[in-house]
């Protein structure tokens, strides 16, 4: 199982499942951030805290623990 967390700037993926559950998972799906949705990372900071990615033609700063709720492919 590969997260977003682990990908690296310059990657084109794609959302296989979100984990987590209740609000923050909600919170997650209502950025954009669905099953199927590609995503492309665009910078990460350099502690590594946030992510800032291009989700349905938008960008997007996600912190390390919501990006590791994200199951990529």
């Amino acid at each position: 199982m590969k997260t977003l967390r682990e990908a690296k700037v310059g990657d084109n993926v794609k959302v296989v499942k979100l984990h987590g559950e209740g609000a923050i998972k909600r919170r997650i799906m209502d950025m954009g951030v669905t099953k199927g949705v590609e995503i492309y990372i665009r910078k990460v900071a350099p502690l590594g805290d946030p992510i800032e990615v291009t989700v349905r033609n938008y960008e997007l700063s996600l912190r390390k623990a919501d990006a590791e709720m994200i199951e990529i492919e």
